[in-house]
Parts: C-alpha cells; sequence; structure tokens
C-alpha cells in the first residue's frame, strides 16, 4: 500500500471522474466507452481507480448497504461505492483510506450536482472509518461481497464448474498480465525476448508464441510492436488461429480459403496469416464497418492482407460469393464472461437473460455458418465464455442435429487462471491466461 503524506492534487478530480464513470457504467456503457470521456490526462489514473472499484464493487455495495439501507441518487452512490470499494481493504487500498475518504469529500464539494449530498457522503464515509472492522464483518457472508460477482453469475459458475468456480471468481478479481503474440513470419519469440532483455524488459513465454511482459507498457514503448514483429493477444485467444488450422486437411486446390467470422478487431485474423502461406486466402467478417476498419489498421502494421468485408454473417446471401471454404473461425458473440480480468465491467453489465439470448445469436451462427465448410473441411467454435450454455452445452446440441459434423478433441473449456492459481488447475493450459471455449469440429466426407 502506498502512503503518501499529502494526497496528489488531482486526486479529488480522478474520483469525480470515476463516480461518474462508475454511473455509466450502471446504467449499461462499458467501461472503455465511459473512459473515452475522461480528459486524457485524467485517464490512466481514473482507469487504475476505475478498474480497482469495479473488482470491489460487490463488497462495496453491501457496504453502502449498511451505511445507507435507502440507497441514495445514482451518482452520489457511485461516489460512496467508489470511495468505499478503494477504502475497505487498508493492505490493498491505493491510499490511505482517510485520504481517500478526504478526497472523495472533496470531490462532492467540487461537483455542483453532489454538493447538496456532501455531507450525506461524509457522514457515511467519516462512520465507515470508525466502524470499518464491524461493517466488514457484517458483509462478509454475503456472496457478492465476498466474491464481487453478482449473486445470479455465481451461481451459474456453481453449476456449470461445480469443482473450480471458487478458482475461476478468484481469477477474475485480479488484474491480467500483458501479453503479445509473436509473429513468427518476421521473427523468433527468442529474438524477440533477448531484444526486449536488452531493453530492460522481463518477459516469459506462454504458448507456442505468447510472451507474458513483467510489467505493462504503453504498446508504442514495446520495442518491435510498430515493426509488426508481435500483437497484444492473449495466450487463450492463441489458440484459434493454432487449433483450426493444426492438422487440417490439404484442400483440394492450390491454398487454403478460410472464413474469420466476427473478426474485428482483427487479432485472430492476423495470427491466421501470420501461420498460412502466400496462396492461402483469408475473408475477415464483420457487421461493424467502423470495427473493419480496425481489422485494416493492424493487418497494415503487420504486414498482412485480407479480404476484409462488412456484413453479417448470419445472413450469407447478402456477402458470400458461393465459393466453400476449407476452414472457418466462428468467433461467436458472447457474455465474455472469461475476460473478467481485462473487464472487470463486465459482470455488473450482463444481465441473466443475456446467456440465453447470446446463445441463441450463438447457434443460428453455427447453424448459418456450416453448410459453407467444404466436405473434409473444419470449422472452429470459440467463445471468451465460460459459461456452459455458450460452450459445451451448445455444441452437444448442435453435433446431435448435425450427422455430417465430427466433434474432433479440442481444448474445450479453459478456465481463467493466472500464474498463482495455474499450479491448482491441472487440466487447463499452462500459464497466465484468460477463460475461454474451443471446440473443432469436421464436416464428414461423403461416402
Amino acid at each position: 500500500m502506498t502512503t503518501p503524506s499529502v494526497a496528489p492534487v488531482a486526486l479529488w478530480q480522478q474520483l469525480q471522474a470515476v463516480a461518474h464513470a462508475l454511473a455509466q457504467v450502471r446504467r449499461g456503457v462499458s467501461g472503455t466507452a465511459a473512459l473515452a470521456a475522461v480528459p486524457s490526462a485524467l485517464r490512466p489514473g481514473v482507469q487504475a481507480l476505475l478498474f480497482q472499484v469495479l473488482r470491489q464493487l460487490g463488497r462495496a455495495q453491501a457496504l453502502r448497504a449498511q451505511l445507507a439501507p435507502r440507497a441514495p441518487a445514482p451518482l452520489p452512490d457511485a461516489l460512496l461505492c467508489s470511495a468505499l470499494a478503494l477504502a475497505w481493504d487498508e493492505a490493498h487500498a491505493p491510499y490511505e483510506p482517510h485520504t481517500l475518504v478526504n478526497q472523495a469529500v472533496e470531490a462532492a464539494k467540487k461537483t455542483r450536482a453532489l454538493q447538496g449530498q456532501a455531507n450525506f457522503l461524509n457522514a457515511c464515509l467519516r462512520r465507515f472509518l470508525r466502524e470499518r472492522d464491524a461493517l466488514v464483518l457484517a458483509t462478509d457472508q454475503a456472496p457478492q461481497a465476498q466474491w464481487n460477482h453478482p449473486l445470479w453469475w455465481i451461481k451459474l459458475l456453481q453449476k456449470d464448474h461445480p469443482e473450480h468456480w471458487q478458482s475461476i471468481l478468484q481469477a477474475n478479481n485480479q488484474a491480467a498480465p500483458m501479453t503479445l503474440r509473436v509473429n513468427t513470419q518476421r521473427t523468433t519469440r527468442d529474438a524477440l525476448q533477448l531484444r526486449w532483455q536488452a531493453a530492460g524488459m522481463a518477459s516469459s513465454p506462454v504458448g507456442q508464441q505468447g510472451l507474458v511482459l513483467g510489467q505493462a507498457l504503453a504498446v508504442r514503448e514495446i520495442p518491435g510492436f510498430e515493426e509488426g514483429l508481435c500483437s497484444v493477444q492473449d495466450a487463450a485467444a492463441q489458440c484459434a488461429a493454432q487449433g483450426l488450422l493444426s492438422g487440417l486437411r490439404p484442400p483440394t486446390a492450390a491454398g487454403w480459403r478460410v472464413l474469420d467470422a466476427c473478426a474485428a478487431p482483427g487479432g485472430k485474423t492476423a495470427h491466421l496469416l501470420e501461420l498460412l502461406g502466400p496462396h492461402d486466402q483469408v475473408v475477415a467478417l464483420d457487421i461493424d464497418p467502423q470495427r473493419c476498419e480496425r481489422i485494416d489498421q493492424n493487418l497494415q502494421r503487420l504486414g498482412l492482407q485480407a479480404q476484409v468485408v462488412a456484413a453479417d454473417a448470419a445472413h450469407p446471401q447478402q456477402w458470400w460469393d458461393g465459393q466453400l471454404f476449407d476452414a472457418v473461425l466462428l468467433d461467436a458473440p458472447c457474455t465474455a464472461s472469461g475476460i473478467v480480468r481485462r473487464h472487470p465491467d463486465v459482470r455488473w453489465l450482463r444481465r441473466e437473460t443475456d446467456v440465453a439470448q447470446l446463445a441463441a445469436i450463438q447457434k443460428n451462427l453455427l447453424n448459418t455458418l456450416w453448410p459453407l465448410v467444404r466436405p473434409g473441411g473444419r470449422l472452429l467454435y470459440c467463445t471468451c465464455s465460460v459459461f456452459k450454455a455458450e460452450g459445451d452445452d451448445q455444441l452437444k446440441t448442435f453435433v446431435g442435429h448435425n450427422t455430417d459434423a465430427q466433434l474432433l478433441p479440442c481444448l474445450g473449456h479453459l478456465r481463467p487462471q493466472t500464474v498463482l492459481t495455474g499450479a491448482a488447475l491441472a487440466d487447463n493450459l499452462s500459464g497466465d491466461h484468460d477463460g475461454f471455449y474451443y471446440a473443432l469440429l469436421e464436416k464428414k466426407l461423403a461416402l
């Protein structure tokens, strides 16, 4: 814990911005969009504080209920919960709890929409400082406070992963490291790691082409990034291109024809191209034209080319030329329940009903894209989710209704893990990675 004798001048401003961002997240705005509205000078500090608030929000909300059973208006409640989330655990507080309380009250006094609530916030937070141990003890038995996830989320994990739900939640509440994928068309992992070592950057290998940085950096500060030698991509996500292409039967004609459906922002598209040859073709599809621009930008940096198409994968009549694909990568829209380490807002944005709604979209995409795969070709279905409805359950239903689909050995459900929890999860990948689901389907050849 840092213990500055004087609070940073901008701390009250940061807390003010955190409260506004949290209020937006509670209204359904993504954390990324909420942070985009923060002035650039404040954004790094605000993001760090907001992420810690989101990882401790269940506890903070339980404490607020003890201090004020009747919830205040959204913005003062957001400021109160932000201060509680940051201050309740002194061992991990970014500043001394008294400093956080003083600066939160200052933020209220200097925010027109909060000035009328400044005395109320001050009273709640001063009481919290006086009675912290008793208040924390009173919330210890509440699952939302203990695990900092919505109750429905906790119950669903208990149902889907009865042996591992606790380790999943523990991993979710840790910050993820920065992981990069080495572009092996241009360099080797050992060579790039040595270059980083010479620049004073510590890293460790993960998976087949990944490197985990000892300390996260802005991408412009990473040697080789602008040259296209590496890309930011979690180790679990790196398994997509590798899993789809490994052992794929050669096409009848020269060169593979590959579809990356739901491709933006292009990390998996780029990885496919890095693994494929010069005569292979990749069609990168995404429904959002602006996100397609991101695909183009990422490919340009890496010196790669794909046919980027802005269209809805669920409506092939709008974009498909009638030629079957040798391989299809379907990274389907999902709850993102496996990447909560990187996006701590997800758990508070999602609703229980989202799981079934997204599973229906995934089912439709599977049924729509499967006819586009040639006999002997493959489709890799993946989601960055740990929920069975978006993984095993989805694929069991699909294979049961499609007799030409053969399920090949694949990773299945990967649970998020840090290096601290990895040793206990023997059936998971080694190292640090997010949660994902992978299923590899091969279309049977006609008899």
